[in-house]
């Protein structure tokens, strides 16, 4: 039986974790064909990335062909599962998301403020057109996408795609439970946490180990800053005692870019003085982890790759896809259509929660009224989201200024209003939607 596996961005640093999940599974997720695509500007960190990928698969034994192209709609013929993890302008865009805000004064990054949205923007159009071809040459399959930020493009897709089989992961839930486990000093696979909220912006309300409730001792011990759960890409110094006890929800931490905005600007103010910004300094990791993956000696994925920040992004990748063709049954924290799961917020939105993991793909475990602490900003975000969706879809100017004006990390309409306009001329290449002639 043939199960064939393709990977839009098949030249990402991250493909050797992909490439590695599916050797580990092998048993589970006997996948026959490993298909790489990549576009013409990535043909040789694809080609880098297509040998070791073979030296990998060699080393293991395993049944699996590794093929790459810049060929997209010939690859997902008959594909039974799709990743998405592209980069539309690459880190070069990436760099401009950060450095562009912070010369206002305001926090770059690439998923969340300015950096995000316009993020968002340029990657919504292209992923829409993969959705147009799979639901012509592979219209069973499962998109996997972890393409950021990954909230606001898996709503996209589901609302304005072609193809509806679509479901978003994200590492910052497997970062929790792990970092849990370890405050805990027990099993990741004994940690559960019950995941209410948004992409980026979710919460932990519960932590249960075996069934019993941990909750009241986590929040004790993240109280110390040495116990902490982020991911190579955000510095964070932990939380104050009063907000812990406050919330007793676990935060997760891209909520320092909101809730200790003044610090973490001061702080990657600093950083961009001192070292660029953190795009630069990816590059430079990227830069090191190609020279090692162009290594002929080179068999597994090298520790170095868990330096960028999105590491571990696959493995969540490569359970979702395990749990479905296994008809497992687990429960797995994803980004999926609401659908009546959080009452407080839109059927069609898309929410990042724990869900069943079949056949059938996930079943959302209900969760019902958002608590009041977190209600408010949670509906702000999600409106946010949805008025940068319109604006990435239809190429409108008005929805992006209000989305930038209503964004916690802008809100100032002078600067919404200037942020815009440079960021848009600076990634005007990769934005032709809001520069259609009418």
């Amino acid at each position: 039986m043939m199960l064939k596996l393709v990977i839009i961005g098949g030249g990402s640093s991250y493909t050797p974790e992909i490439i590695e999940g599916m050797i580990d599974r092998h048993d589970q997720f006997p996948v026959t064909e490993i298909a790489l695509v990549d576009i013409e500007k990535g043909k040789q960190k694809l080609d880098v990335i297509s040998r070791l990928a073979k030296r990998m698969v060699k080393k293991s034994g395993k049944d699996i062909t590794i093929t790459a192209s810049l060929d997209r709609r010939n690859a997902l013929k008959n594909a039974d599962f799709v990743t998405s993890q592209i980069r539309v302008g690459g880190l070069k865009a990436r760099e401009k998301d950060e450095r562009i805000p912070l010369s206002y004064g305001a926090l770059g990054q690439e998923t969340n403020g300015a950096g995000g949205i316009f993020k968002a923007l340029r990657t919504i159009p292209v992923l829409l057109e993969v959705s147009k071809d799979m639901a012509e040459l592979c219209p069973n399959a499962w998109l996997i996408n972890f393409t950021n930020p990954a909230g606001m493009v898996t709503e996209a897709l589901l609302k304005y795609g072609s193809h509806k089989r679509v479901i978003g992961v994200c590492n910052i839930p497997f970062n929790m439970r792990t970092g849990v486990a370890e405050i805990l000093g027990c099993q990741t696979e004994d940690v559960e946490i019950e995941f209410i909220g948004l992409n980026h912006f979710v919460f932990g309300r519960r932590v249960l180990v075996k069934g019993v409730d941990y909750t009241s001792i986590v929040i004790e011990r993240l109280k110390d800053p040495s116990n902490q759960y982020s991911p190579a890409n955000i510095v964070s110094e932990g939380w104050s005692s009063t907000f812990l006890s406050s919330f007793m929800m676990l935060p997760n931490p891209y909520h320092s870019y909101y809730f200790k905005g003044a610090e973490m600007l001061e702080k990657s103010l600093k950083e961009y003085w001192e070292n660029g910004t953190r795009a630069e300094v990816v590059q430079q990791v990227e830069e090191e982890l190609f020279k090692k993956y162009d290594d002929k000696e080179l068999t597994e994925k090298p520790t170095e790759l868990e330096k960028r920040g999105g590491a571990f992004y696959s493995d969540a990748a490569c359970n979702v896809m395990t749990s479905i063709y296994t008809n497992k049954g687990d429960i797995q924290t994803v980004n999926v259509q609401n659908n009546g799961t959080i009452s407080d917020l839109p059927n069609d939105a898309v929410i990042e929660t724990n869900a069943v993991m079949g056949g059938e793909g996930p079943r959302p475990i209900s969760i019902g009224t958002l608590p009041l602490s977190i209600r408010g900003i949670i509906q702000l975000m999600k409106n946010m989201e949805e008025l940068v969706i319109e604006a990435a879809v239809k190429g409108d100017r008005e929805r992006l200024y209000q989305a930038l004006v209503i964004n916690p990390l802008v809100r100032e309409e002078t600067l919404a209003k200037d942020l815009m306009e440079e960021l848009l001329d600076a990634h005007k290449e990769d934005l032709p939607q809001f520069y259609q002639q009418v």
